[in-house]
């Protein structure tokens, strides 16, 4: 069974290359997934350089001038040094090395190109850390980062953030139910727009729709209760706003199968990750009833599709309960098939794992339940003595 520890690239600089793989190795973990490009964040970081980390949006590495030459989007220089030698520092270790790529969350670019982010239904570009799936430009962008990614060298690109994202807002006092939230987060730029009504979707009357009743909650109607189903979406924005969340998977789909179809020509791999497990899990490890695989269609996420274009998938499998990641993992592989491999990534600590007992439970769930490996997030955000608990874990993996 494969196995890999999620590692950034500030963990690398500021502990050392030598010294980081020397202690993931001794957990006997297959290999590392370095994050090759990361988005801007802030990180508590116990045992880093800092112990409060300041993450840009960047490229860790030099990208070729060649994948980018012509396009106006391009990567935000970051470490550019991060990955020299690293290859060979693994392979000395025989540990895989993979490249975790964030591909459409990057405010620096959507600030400086503020036409290739998300359009809410009222027409505003409200977010700027989202670039749109549906923009040719952006696609171009994706495509090309992820030859660069390949080209370092990876036995795979693990890609994130490749599909639409939910809405985020820092502040609202404005109680929003899920559906009026999920409705808000819809994108109606002009690209999603045509691609919707391509499909045979009146997406002017979705946009309106969607407009108007997330409009009346802002009034001071009480917001809709329960989790978004296709079914109560029906029954509370009308078949067009469905049809238009519908039309959304064609758009990831077809710009996954163009990326996955450029790594595979670099000589690697794609590792797919559907961010719908932390979505629902991320804050405090109790995910909302739903399994992931079968929300995975609020971002645009066709797993069923996708299972026919992509030879691997990362589970989030962000959840305290042993049995619940047994389920994510079970649910993803139906969807995309038996013969594609599924990454379970596990958190070894808070919120999800507050003992080793627990982290082996769901280390041994998701094995019995089909993933072909288990991967742990992240070395640089969890104290030494929760990474230690990695070791019990695979024991019961392998």
């Amino acid at each position: 069974m494969d196995s890999s520890v999620y590692v950034f690239v500030e963990d690398l600089r500021g502990e050392g290359v030598e010294r980081v793989l020397d202690r993931i190795s001794a957990y006997g973990v297959a290999g590392v997934t370095v994050g090759a490009v990361h988005h801007a964040s802030r990180d508590v970081t116990p045992h880093g350089l800092s112990r409060l980390t300041v993450r840009h949006d960047g490229a860790h590495f030099a990208p070729p001038a060649d994948l980018f030459a012509g396009l106006r989007l391009s990567p935000v220089p970051g470490y550019l040094d991060a990955f020299d030698g690293l290859r060979e520092a693994c392979a000395k270790r025989s540990m895989k090395l993979h490249g975790w790529t964030v591909f459409l969350r990057n405010a620096t670019i959507g600030m400086e190109h503020p036409d290739v982010t998300v359009r809410d239904c009222f027409g505003d570009r409200g977010s700027p850390t989202d670039l749109c799936p549906a923009h040719p430009e952006v696609r171009e962008y994706a495509v090309a980062l992820a030859r660069a990614v390949a080209r370092l060298g990876v036995d795979s690109v693990v890609a994130e953030s490749l599909h639409f994202r939910p809405l985020k807002a820092q502040r609202s006092f404005v109680p929003l139910g899920p559906m009026d939230a999920y409705l808000f987060g819809l994108c109606f730029c002009d690209y999603c727009l045509r691609r919707a009504t391509d499909l045979g979707v009146d997406a002017e009357v979705a946009r309106e729709e969607c407009a108007g009743i997330v409009g009346r909650v802002f009034d001071g109607d009480p917001p809709a209760q329960g989790e978004v189903t296709r079914a109560a979406l029906t029954a509370y924005a009308g078949p067009d706003v469905v049809a238009y969340a519908r039309a959304r998977s064609e758009t990831v789909t077809t710009l996954v199968s163009e990326v996955a179809s450029a790594v595979a020509e670099e000589g690697s791999k794609l590792v797919f990750i559907d961010s719908t497990g932390a979505v629902k899990g991320y804050a405090d490890g109790l995910p909302t009833p739903g399994l992931a695989a079968h929300d995975a269609w609020q971002l645009g996420v066709d797993l069923v599709a996708l299972g026919d274009l992509v030879p691997a998938f990362g589970v989030l499998a962000y959840a305290r309960d042993a049995a619940r990641v047994a389920d994510d993992v079970g649910a993803y592989l139906r969807s995309v098939g038996k013969d594609r491999e599924v990454r379970a990534v596990l958190r070894p600590g808070h919120p999800d794992s507050d003992s080793a007992d627990r982290l082996v439970a769901k280390a041994r769930g998701a094995k019995a339940a089909g993933a072909q490996a288990v991967d742990f997030y992240a070395y640089g955000l969890v104290p030494h003595p929760v990474l230690d608990r990695i070791p019990a874990a695979l024991s019961e993996a392998l």
